[in-house]
């Protein structure tokens, strides 16, 4: 009998961060602490950024298309960056802070000019996180929230759209984009036209990508996954680093009292901000 409770779910980011550092996994997805039970995550300036960035682009969905620009982007990031702004987006300093917060006007701006997309209606998905049983036999759920899905009327389809406020190009490689298909086209009933990923840091418009392949990225996803479980069942998360890497170390240094707590986040997790250097 299905039992989602006894299962071991994975995602997009849990997966990403099982094949960076398996230590970095347990940290971030297992671990809690002692006294309040709670799941650990920092905060950095580049998280910050994006969080406010996809929250303002988040909110559009749920508007009219007629409506859907009536207040200014601008004026929704000003209120929403108050949730990130000094300490608890992890800036150093006034200038830090507003060195970031220019960058995310700029990505708002190339979208009020160039809106593209985010005129044409969109689906959501009911359900706050997305999942399905990647696997019954082997008890997996693969669950993810999709950034947009753009309704296309013509075909009765939907575009997956995606969006990136880093500075960098997503690997080619990576699974986000198959995960996403799988998802979108598990949780809800109609077809997925197209996969799209919008770089809103450089890009004025979206860039469409090859659909991917069912078969194979179900393969893939699920071999990752099973490794996810055999590790989570052996207890063994291990850093192929002597001294912790890039991924574990922010983690290591909140268990080990380093890091500054500033509050639990609407997963509640209890987030922390970390010395400079420690990111």
């Amino acid at each position: 009998m299905k039992d989602k409770y006894s299962a071991v779910w994975v995602s997009h980011s849990s997966i990403s961060d099982y094949l960076k550092c398996p230590r970095a996994y347990y940290l971030r997805n297992v671990y809690r602490d002692p006294k309040t039970n709670h799941k650990i995550s920092f905060m950095a300036p580049t998280l910050a950024l994006g969080q406010a960035v996809h929250e303002v682009i988040e909110s559009l969905s749920l508007v009219p298309i007629e409506k859907r620009f009536e207040e200014s982007l601008l004026t929704k990031f000003d209120r929403i960056w108050k949730k990130v702004s000094g300490q608890k987006g992890g800036f150093a300093d006034a200038a830090d802070e507003e060195k970031y917060k220019t960058r995310g006007i700029a990505m708002l701006n190339r979208i009020i000019d160039n809106p593209g997309p985010l005129r044409n209606k969109a689906i959501k998905i009911r359900e706050p996180l997305p999942y399905y049983w990647l696997s019954e036999e082997d008890n997996i759920i693969l669950c993810g929230k999709i950034d947009w899905l753009e309704y296309v009327e013509a075909s009765d389809s939907v575009k997956i759209l995606d969006f990136k406020t880093g500075k960098f190009d997503e690997d080619p490689d990576s699974l986000q984009l198959p995960i996403y298909y799988l998802l979108a086209t598990h949780c809800q009933n109609r077809a997925v036209s197209g996969v799209m990923y919008w770089y809103i840091n450089h890009d004025t418009e979206p860039v469409s990508l090859d659909l991917p392949d069912p078969k194979l990225s179900e393969e893939r996803v699920l071999e990752i996954a099973k490794r996810v479980q055999l590790a989570r069942k052996l207890g063994r998360f291990v850093c192929k680093e002597k001294d912790g890497c890039r991924a574990c170390r922010p983690l290591e240094a909140i268990i080990a009292g380093k890091a500054k707590f500033v509050g639990i986040n609407h997963f509640g997790q209890d987030v922390y901000v970390l010395p400079s250097g420690n990111t």
